[in-house]
């Protein structure tokens, strides 16, 4: 069967065209090839063609600049972008500026016939009026894996859109970033991006966070105070770690979704919510929702698109540009310009990395910060590696002291600091070089009795056991 349709192709590489117009061809398609952007202008300008398959880079312009203008004079063309600069900016300027499809390379050729056969069969896509307001040269995301890609095209899609997202992934993966994406090169990235994160506010309190109270709600109130949700308006509000959003404010939750609209603690005048809504979790909310320990009808509310983040071990081969890219991050924070050796990026490939990549981000402050070589080697990744590596259990060394202990593991994480990781940025290694280990050596102390492990730590006994649940430590039964 024959198409009477006509694609238009233009890329600079004689084979990529050669291969896209036999294929294209043997579809059923009329086709043209170009190598210049100069040449493609011209045929839109003629009213040529139905469909584009464009790349970015050519000898005499970037097709990225060149889609706006197909755009204005053909808001009916329907554009496919495809390049080698398989980076997040560039899937997001392709969907700004109108694309239907952005293409990696190297891709599958029926992969681009569907794509060619669902832009045919769509309408087209016109350029948003306010495009040129688009985000700057950022790269809030790296990775030129499989899976990144994915993610870079449906965060690309989601920048036009107003859709909650849910974002799920192990801890230091980067969600937050995804969420800041999202925020970055949306619709409302005029207003403002504020985030909560729900295990480190107390359960009476953030009904208040979120939605704000009124003078006199409950003790200590003494003014009004202005919640998340406000605080939000017109902007993205990112809820992190909602799969620790307590009962009640989940169904409070619910409500203002289905609803639109929420009341302080308090109050009685409903408030508008005009924001968009950004939930990450590491947990595994449909095994917490068959527990009874999450609403059903809020998840589907909140995983209206999901975005799974793969752990660094899933992608092992975006760590040497990841690790470029911490390094000069590093440089621009202050510590001096580093390098790796070829055995060094195999060497970090080959770590499991629990922490993921923050943990690898860490590493690189690090290593620039300690190691006075410009090109730092395998035998000071593998050094600090075995370091991380190490069993960490808690337990004390030889004779060491409880208190000693401790102060051990502060030391770790105030060489951390003056390394110039930003205090923010150390929440997971607080937890698994003080306050983890705290813990056991307490219960070890004790005997697994957690009566006088609170009692040791100065903590109620409940907060004790809700530690040790969000931390998953082995609780010893019948000495508690």
């Amino acid at each position: 069967m024959t198409d009477s349709r006509t694609i238009l192709i233009a890329d600079d590489d004689r084979a990529i065209r050669t291969v896209l117009s036999q294929a294209l061809t043997r579809a059923g398609y009329n086709v043209r090839a170009t190598s210049s952007a100069s040449t493609l202008w011209r045929w839109v300008e003629d009213g040529e063609g139905d469909l584009v398959v464009t790349d970015v880079v050519m000898p005499d312009e970037n097709g990225l600049d060149l889609l706006p203008r197909m755009k204005r004079i053909r808001p009916d063309l329907r554009v496919v972008v495809m390049s080698a600069q398989s980076t997040f900016t560039t899937a997001v300027k392709a969907a700004q500026r109108g694309a239907f499809e952005y293409l990696p390379k190297p891709f599958d050729l029926k992969e681009l016939l569907n794509v060619v056969e669902r832009a045919l069969a769509q309408p087209a896509t016109a350029l948003p009026e306010d495009e040129e307001g688009e985000a700057g040269e950022r790269l809030p995301l790296v990775g030129r894996s499989t899976a990144m890609q994915e993610i870079y095209r449906t965060v690309a899609r989601l920048t036009t859109a107003d859709l909650t997202v849910m974002v799920t992934g192990e801890s230091g993966t980067g969600k937050e970033l995804i969420a800041r994406a999202l925020h970055d090169y949306g619709k409302r990235r005029q207003g403002p991006f504020v985030a909560i994160n729900m295990a480190a506010i107390p359960r009476e309190l953030i009904e208040s966070e979120l939605f704000g109270h009124e003078r006199g709600a409950f003790t200590g109130a003494l003014t009004r105070g202005v919640g998340r949700f406000e605080q939000a308006a017109g902007g993205t509000l990112f809820l992190d770690e909602i799969g620790d959003m307590p009962a009640e404010a989940q169904t409070r939750l619910l409500r203002v979704l289905q609803e639109g609209e929420f009341t302080t603690v308090g109050g009685r005048q409903p408030v508008k919510a005009n924001v968009r809504i950004v939930a990450a979790t590491h947990r595994d909310l449909r095994a917490s929702i068959r527990a009874g320990l999450f609403r059903e009808d809020l998840f589907y509310r909140l995983n209206v698109v999901p975005i799974r983040l793969p752990p660094l071990r899933e992608r092992t081969e975006d760590i040497p540009l990841l690790a470029r890219h911490f390094l000069e991050r590093a440089r621009a924070s202050g510590l001096p310009m580093k390098s790796l050796s070829n055995e060094a990026l195999e060497r970090l490939k080959r770590h499991s990395w629990p922490g993921n990549a923050r943990e690898l981000e860490n590493l690189m402050r690090r290593l620039a910060a300690l190691y006075p070589q410009e090109i730092i080697g395998e035998e000071a990744v593998a050094a600090e590696l075995a370091e991380a590596e190490a069993p960490s259990d808690g337990a004390p060394r030889s004779s060491e002291t409880l208190e000693q202990a401790v102060e051990r593991h502060l030391k770790l994480f105030m060489a951390a600091h003056k390394d110039g990781i930003p205090i923010r940025d150390l929440h997971d290694r607080v937890i698994s070089e003080v306050e983890r280990p705290l813990l056991r050596l307490a219960l070890s102390a004790t005997r697994g009795n957690q009566i006088k492990a609170a009692a040791l730590l100065g903590l109620n006994r409940n907060t004790l056991r809700k530690k040790l649940r969000d931390l998953e430590l082995p609780v010893v039964r019948g000495l508690s």
